[in-house]
């Protein structure tokens, strides 16, 4: 038995990388723990002159690395298991990262055509119609309709484990078959599915991506985002993505997501309980028109779900709707007391808001999404108890 030890976080299981992984004794001050360096620029050698400007191998200048950034990295890294990993500011910026650095002029992409909406239109109107990226949107839950898909310019497909906002579950392993046979890259939005719940590389996937303000933050206080991969394509988005065009994240914003990622482990075992129990109960409730979680067994893919996430959960994300109007929705939201409503994901705080049916990406939702919208629902961390109360209270209110 190899004997774990914090130096080498290989060695660790999971909870205990996410504690110790990136963080390291400060050579200055002698404190136990990475601290925040507010510092836009580093000090040089004596003879700078074989140094590359651009380079992002030791700290020059923060568009470039910095310290909070690279103990991020590591820490992100570790628990997805990946070779290497970059932040950014946001998780757009990591997902635009990506296209941007991977897709030329001429290049063909297939894309999930239920997908989060800033994906939906890089794809649908500004990389088409600036770049002239082209882009196949289809149900990446079906493997045959993205092999028919594919092209001889087929770069780069991407998809989404667990769907935003169906909750549609992909066949990772599946799909990268397909993408790697066509000579395509295969890149995942796993912001719903975060380690230690799935990890997309160790099923194929070439480049995984996190919006970091949701979950792995966990406390709605700070906004980032990360893409996990091999370490060549990891440098080449540092090298045209972050440094060229400087989505690059703050040291604060990077220092508080590697404080809140410490609890991720524990913090998503109370989500995906909580969630499992709220989504069971909504589904029972007469009144409700549809629920939408992985975890039950009507779900279209809840077979799949249970071998992709081993049992660990079925994810935190809910969609669901009241048989009635959009006026009918926002009051129900309107009676709630513990959960609040507000757009964002992944806090501590369970969060709320009704989407309606309006938009081009609506044409890609289920028949029920798009009769009565859905209220997409993000499982926090208070007691499950308080909040199946909350949710009857509120149900109870609308009927009557």
């Amino acid at each position: 038995m190899i004997r774990p030890d914090k130096e080498h976080p290989e060695t660790l299981g999971v909870a205990t990388q996410a504690v110790h992984a990136g963080n390291a004794v400060d050579a200055g001050s002698g404190a136990i723990r990475t601290p925040l360096v507010m510092a836009n620029s580093y000090a040089l050698p004596e003879d700078p002159s074989e140094l590359s400007w651009s380079g992002f191998d030791v700290p020059l200048y923060t568009r470039n690395t910095g310290a909070n950034q690279r103990a991020l990295q590591e820490k992100l890294a570790h628990l997805e298991q990946g070779e290497d990993a970059v932040v950014l500011a946001t998780g757009v910026a990591a997902l635009h990262a990506v296209f941007f650095t991977f897709l030329r002029t001429g290049d063909h992409a297939v894309i999930s055509d239920v997908t989060y909406e800033a994906t939906y239109r890089l794809f649908a109107e500004i990389l088409p119609a600036r770049y002239g990226v082209e882009a196949t949107f289809v149900d990446t839950s079906d493997p045959e309709a993205v092999r028919a898909a594919m092209r001889p310019t087929t770069r780069l497909v991407h998809t989404e484990v667990i769907a935003n906002p169906t909750t549609r579950v992909c066949d990772v392993a599946a799909i990268a078959e397909i993408a790697h046979a066509g000579g395509a890259l295969l890149s995942v939005d796993s912001t719903f599915t975060p380690p230690p719940l799935y990890r997309p590389l160790a099923d194929g996937a070439d480049l995984v991506v996190h919006s970091l303000t949701k979950v792995i933050n966990g406390h709605g206080d700070a906004m980032g985002g990360v893409v996990v991969g091999a370490r060549e394509h990891v440098d080449a988005i540092r090298s045209e993505a972050m440094v060229d065009v400087g989505g690059v994240i703050s040291p604060f914003n990077a220092w508080l997501i590697a404080r809140g990622a410490i609890t991720l482990p524990l913090r998503l075992r109370q989500h995906l309980a909580s969630a499992q129990r709220v989504a069971e109960l909504l589904a029972a409730q007469p009144g409700v028109a549809y629920v939408a979680h992985p975890g039950l067994p009507g779900h279209p893919q809840h077979g799949l779900a249970g071998r992709l996430f081993g049992g660990r959960g079925h994810g935190w994300m809910i969609a669901f709707a009241l048989d009635g109007d959009a006026d009918l929705q926002n009051r129900f939201v309107a009676d709630l007391r513990v959960v609040t409503s507000a757009v964002s994901l992944g806090h501590d705080e369970s969060l709320i808001v009704h989407v309606g049916t309006s938009g081009a990406r609506a044409a890609y939702w289920p028949e029920e999404f798009r009769r009565y919208g859905h209220l997409r629902f993000s499982i926090g961390l208070e007691d499950a108890d308080d909040l199946i109360a909350d949710l009857g209270a509120a149900l109870a209110t609308v009927r009557a």
